[in-house]
């Protein structure tokens, strides 16, 4: 089942004062990034986040034990997030963009 549109609207709505938010559409779902940085993966009309110490950390000082799901098949396994909890997410937003390195750009093929 392909992420809806709506659904894509109503994340961005969510977090786009957290920084240089965008969003890319693959194969019918959708990656968010901030600061050119991949921070929340949707599928299924699901939020995911990366199992790291520092979200495990977010989410416990908000006192939420997350739900854990695969968001595809043959994916690593990530925290739900549930966005409409807008102050987690923009605090998990915030601190991946922090952390996760900058991916290196993709080599030419000529």
């Amino acid at each position: 089942m392909a992420t809806d549109l709506d659904f894509i609207e109503f994340v961005y709505d969510c977090i786009r004062d957290t920084g240089a938010i965008r969003h890319k559409r693959m194969f019918g779902e959708c990656m968010f990034y901030c600061d050119d940085r991949a921070v929340i993966l949707v599928t299924n009309n699901t939020a995911h986040v990366k199992i790291l110490p520092e979200t495990t950390a977010i989410f416990a000082n908000f006192g939420i034990t997350p739900d854990k799901a695969f968001p595809y098949d043959g994916a690593r396994e990530h925290y739900v997030l549930d966005i409409e909890n807008t102050d987690l997410a923009i605090e998990i937003i915030r601190t991946l963009a922090r952390i996760l390195p900058v991916p290196k750009p993709k080599k030419s093929k000529r």
